[in-house]
């Protein structure tokens, strides 16, 4: 066979060689050790958190070593390609803090353009390049045509990213079909492919495996370690009948001209290492270095673990920012899955941010990574509560603007007096941690408007309702607004006295059957009569916000609906 004439024949129109493209796409100069890392997802829906996961670990190892994160948009499958899916992953991936140096972004004027001197960054437009290295491995007898017929034409065109994991793009029953199969295809003559072509028939090319499945070939990965897979000798498709390449193809032939250094993917991908290898093998390319992370998980009602799908709530990147998750609370969380060390460095920088972090790829889970609700949710409010008084309200503004607009409302009427609200056991060694998400915030503010105040709690029915009607009057009768905190609280350690109740709680819990009651259930009484809760921040910040005017009318309302 003559396959110089054979790529001739197929590729007519290339003429743009391979040493050309080297050339136009040179090593990066980098720092020794610098790593350059990307981003490659279809734009076919949502951002998955599973792909968040993932590139966190990109973006980490290459701005921790002074290398390159890049994004590439995978978009060869044009049926399944969703309008806008590209333009929405790149803002979703910015309000989780990470940010690209290269690659696909977003144009003045909403269009997704190139960043970087690597690109066509979107595949849909590296054809060409593609059709180069085509025709190169065909000229080298390493890769051949096949003219199909339309059924089974549609059932190549068919197959999608994921059906490529499977490692069969050739439907056949057995594997010894398959091989039958395979050696028909190989079996043609030049005439042949001049005749197909004159009729103008359609041809996908494969590569021709050379790999023994009897034999071994020995893998590293930098998070399952060593590996030893079976060679490859399938001929998988590498173009299909529209010149557009298979994930496979396209992968090897982009990740070496952009100089890619270390690719992290799921591990669903392990199956296809043998024909990367053999791919890289052929096109004389160097491997990159693999990281195949573990699969998220979820536990089923059964205590079973689950791969944790799209229809999984918590699946969608989306549903985090309805929910209103602070976007670092959910790094950190997700970091804290990534690394086994990260819960212990943050415990001893609790002020530093996560990016101060050093990620480690020997700290990685190999296995299952398990997806616990009730982690996310603590780790949001240790992040809330290390927040300053004006990233929660920024942040929480935000939110509310296109979550609750009425509550946006009320924040943005007087933003000095939410935030004095917000503000509330802030900062210190131990702030409080009421909230870890903005959805909640609205719960725990709202006895602090009227438009929102409800009373949740009552006073209990033991005590005598004549001495909670005495102790709220007597309060609303003396409350000065000049009055220090110790000041007003002795004043109601007065009221307490005034009505045989204890006002040294170390008294009362050695002897509380001599007293009527103690200065916190006093306390108590002016609380509930104030904020409608049993539980609420300190009494005294809390009045100082509403203000003497609100208060004092909110504690005589509230005596006067008291029969005793």
């Amino acid at each position: 066979m003559d396959y110089q004439r054979l790529a001739e024949l197929l590729f007519p129109d290339v003429t743009v060689t391979p040493e050309e493209l080297e050339e136009k796409y040179p090593p990066r100069k980098l720092p020794e050790g610098a790593k350059v890392t990307r981003f490659a997802p279809s734009p076919t829906g949502f951002v998955h958190i599973g792909g968040v996961y993932q590139t966190m670990v990109g973006e980490r190892l290459a701005h921790q070593s002074g290398g390159v994160f890049y994004l590439r948009i995978e978009d060869t499958d044009a049926k399944r390609e969703i309008p806008g899916a590209a333009e929405g992953l790149i803002n979703t991936l910015s309000r989780y803090g990470i940010c690209f140096d290269e690659g696909a972004a977003i144009g003045e004027n909403g269009e997704i353009i190139d960043r970087g001197a690597y690109g066509p960054y979107k595949q849909s437009r590296r054809a060409d390049i593609y059709h180069v290295y085509a025709k190169k491995l065909v000229a080298e007898g390493k890769a051949y045509p096949c003219f199909t017929t339309d059924e089974e034409l549609r059932a190549i065109e068919a197959a999608d990213k994921k059906a490529e994991v499977k490692s069969r793009e050739w439907t056949v029953e057995t594997e010894a079909a398959q091989k039958a199969e395979m050696r028909r295809l190989r079996e043609f003559t030049i005439e042949d492919v001049e005749r197909n072509l004159a009729a103008g028939n359609k041809f996908v090319l494969r590569i021709l495996a050379d790999g023994d499945p009897e034999k071994k070939t020995p893998f590293t990965d930098l998070v399952k370690g060593k590996l030893e897979i079976p060679e490859n000798d399938e001929d998988f498709v590498l173009l299909k009948s529209d010149g557009i390449p298979t994930y496979h193809f396209a992968h090897a032939v982009d990740d070496h001209l952009m100089r890619t250094t270390h690719v992290i993917r799921g591990e669903e991908w392990l199956p296809s290492v043998a024909k990367h290898i053999q791919l890289f093998r052929y096109l004389g390319f160097k491997p990159p270095k693999y990281l195949h992370t573990a699969q998220i998980m979820r536990l089923d009602e059964n205590g079973n673990k689950k791969k944790f799908s799209k229809r999984d709530l918590g699946a969608n990147m989306n549903d985090y920012e309805r929910d209103g998750y602070a976007p670092a609370a959910v790094s950190e969380y997700l970091l804290t899955v990534l690394n086994s060390n990260f819960e212990e460095w943050r415990m001893q920088n609790p002020d530093k941010p996560f990016t101060d972090f050093k990620f480690d790829i020997k700290k990685m889970c190999a296995s299952g990574c398990l997806f616990d609700r009730a982690k996310i949710e603590d780790v949001s409010k240790n992040v809330v509560s290390r927040m300053s008084t004006d990233e929660v309200y920024s942040q929480l503004s935000d939110w509310a603007r296109s979550y609750d607009p009425d509550f946006y409302a009320l924040l943005d009427r007087d933003p000095d007096y939410a935030k004095a609200i917000l503000s509330i056991g802030r900062g210190g060694k131990k702030p409080r941690k009421d909230y870890g998400l903005w959805s909640e915030v609205k719960e725990f503010v709202s006895f602090f408007y009227d438009e929102l105040f409800r009373r949740e709690d009552e006073i209990p029915a033991s005590f005598s309702r004549a001495d909670v009607k005495r102790a709220l009057t007597e309060f609303a009768d003396t409350l000065d607004f000049s009055d220090d905190a110790n000041a007003w609280f002795e004043k109601i350690k007065a009221v307490a006295e005034g009505m045989g109740y204890a006002s040294d709680m170390r008294r009362y819990k050695a002897a509380p059957e001599e007293y009527r009651g103690s200065v916190a259930d006093v306390s108590m009484f002016i609380r509930v009569a104030v904020t409608g809760r049993m539980n609420s921040p300190d009494l005294y910040t809390v009045i100082h916000i509403l203000g003497a005017e609100r208060t004092v009318a909110r504690v005589r309302e509230y005596a006067a609906g008291i029969d005793g």
